[in-house]
């Protein structure tokens, strides 16, 4: 037994093609994440970063190819040699131990900050209201929001509904949380308060995901950089390797644009 077979994963991203009509994707995606290590991914507009995060917890469907979280494939089942497409219901279940944390926030605008926080957790019978209420309180502390739990999405800043959503994910305890771009819809001086909080969630232990074109951001917090162009892995590494000493010509050319 080789010591890869025994190292637990909590990601497991395989041979993973997506097409939209004509268009390509993802072209043979194959990707594995370490139960708390910090993955970040950067490429250029385009490459198929985004759609690698919708694929990982189902919100887009492969068309070859499979997810697996903890050891469970995710939106399908083996039925012989084929992958079935598993009902919504399960999904769904599959998709409350994934956190994802959106570009732009996806808060409930009729419901406080505490109750969209405790939203989840009681929608899927996990906790009773006055328990989810509780933890919610208890996640709003965590992200510096204590003092906002009766207040609704519109009186906060971009920042701050950010870090509400960050609560909200947390809310369920997943096994891994994918950050699709967290700052990118954010005024330049509330990124630093979103990021303090994902540098937090990565030394506590917690399994991450994150698209992001911070790149100084990625230098400090990543555990591996993966870099995608037209929907490929061209190469991935530590962050002294892939971002100081890129082997691939397109990361190079990419990093030359961006840093």
């Amino acid at each position: 037994m080789t010591v890869t077979d025994i190292t637990p994963v909590a990601l497991e991203v395989h041979g993973v093609h997506k097409w939209y009509g004509a268009h390509r994707v993802l072209d043979g995606v194959d990707l594995t994440v370490r139960p708390g290590e910090v993955t970040v991914i950067l490429g250029p507009s385009g490459s198929g970063k985004s759609t690698l995060l919708r694929v990982i917890n189902h919100l887009e469907k492969p068309e070859i190819g499979y997810v697996s979280v903890n050891d469970e494939l995710i939106g399908v089942r083996r039925q012989g040699d084929r992958l079935k497409e598993l009902s919504e219901r399960a999904i769904l279940t599959q998709r409350s131990r994934i956190g994802f944390v959106f570009q732009n926030f996806n808060l409930f605008p009729h419901l406080t900050v505490l109750d969209n926080v405790a939203a989840a957790p009681v929608a899927t019978g996990k906790l009773g209201k006055a328990q989810a209420q509780d933890l919610a309180r208890e996640l709003l502390g965590r992200v510096g929001l204590a003092d906002r739990t009766g207040a609704y999405p519109r009186q906060l800043s971009g920042g701050q509904q950010q870090r509400v959503a960050i609560a909200r994910a947390l809310a369920l305890r997943p096994g891994v949380i994918l950050f699709d771009e967290p700052t990118s819809a954010l005024d330049p001086e509330l990124v630093g308060e979103v990021l303090a909080v994902i540098k937090d969630l990565a030394t506590s232990g917690t399994t991450l995901v994150i698209v992001t074109h911070e790149i100084g951001f990625a230098r400090e917090i990543a555990d591996r950089v993966v870099f995608i162009d037209g929907g490929r892995i061209v190469e991935q590494g530590p962050p002294s390797e892939v971002l100081d000493r890129p082997r691939h010509e397109r990361t190079r050319d990419f990093l030359s644009k961006v840093l």
